[in-house]
């Protein structure tokens, strides 16, 4: 037999021919692995943006001021962080009455809380008085300064009502649908208006700055009740924050146009009590 054609040389040839011809069985082990990439990747990618969903929520709930709710809540909290901060202080409240832009009466008040809760208030010093006018007219001022003085309590005294905001009619208020919640403006203060808040009809307004989340300001719109008449209020509150970061009605103004009164309320001079 030729060389070509010796049984060695035949086995060879067909063995090099089946290594080179596709095996079935590995041909299939390969698709099947290639599948159960393919399927790993599908898992992966899914699995990412369920993760990516989870932080976006979690991202929501983390910045929960951005809520109706939330808003709220952060009203309530202010007044009620600001009242138990100032129970550690004692300050000085100064009142002045305006009548048609000219002041008439002004009184100072050393304030405190007292130990059962209750803001206390001791008369500092008197108003200074001019010469006492004699006869009828003399009577007159003193009727006028009476009258004024007694305007000046009734107005001081609805303030009190007012400020600082009890979180109890704030939700008693929510509870009647009565809060509603501007969007935010350019500076990003958010305006929280309460209605019927202390008395029919009247509102108030809180600004909230959401930048700093603090208190801002209050706008009051009321009636002052007084000797059977009802005049029109309106005040603004100015909030400013001690040292600690307590905040308090820095200066407060309210105006009863239709007596053409201004009273402007300053509390300035906070100090630590002493224990």
């Amino acid at each position: 037999m030729s060389k070509t054609g010796s049984p060695n040389r035949v086995a060879w040839v067909l063995k090099s021919r089946n290594k080179h011809r596709p095996n079935a069985k590995s041909g299939a082990v390969l698709q099947t692995e290639k599948e159960r990439i393919m399927r790993f990747r599908m898992f992966f990618v899914g699995a990412t943006l369920l993760g990516s969903l989870a932080c976006a929520a979690a991202a929501q709930e983390a910045a929960p001021a951005d809520t109706p709710e939330a808003r709220i809540e952060m009203v309530k909290q202010q007044f009620a962080a600001s009242k138990a901060g100032l129970k550690q202080y004692e300050w000085v409240e100064t009142v002045a009455l305006s009548l048609s832009g000219e002041e008439k009466v002004r009184q100072q008040y050393q304030c405190y809380y007292g130990a059962e809760g209750a803001l206390q208030k001791i008369p500092v010093a008197a108003d200074a008085k001019e010469d006492k006018k004699r006869g009828l007219r003399g009577k007159v001022v003193e009727s006028k300064t009476a009258e004024l003085e007694g305007a000046l309590k009734a107005a001081v005294s609805l303030l009190q009502q007012y400020a600082p905001l009890d979180p109890a009619k704030i939700n008693a208020a929510k509870a009647a649908g009565n809060v509603s919640i501007s969007v935010p403006d350019a500076s990003g203060r958010v305006r929280v208006t309460i209605k019927n808040y202390l008395k029919p009809g009247d509102q108030v307004e809180v600004e909230l700055d959401t930048a700093k989340n603090v208190l801002a300001g209050v706008s009051i719109a009321s009636v002052l009740e007084q000797a059977q008449t009802k005049s029109p209020v309106a005040a603004k509150v100015g909030y400013a924050a001690l040292g600690d970061g307590t905040l308090y009605p820095a200066k407060t103004a309210l105006e009863i146009s239709a007596q053409s009164l201004k009273v402007d309320l300053q509390n300035s001079g906070y100090k630590k009590k002493v224990q």
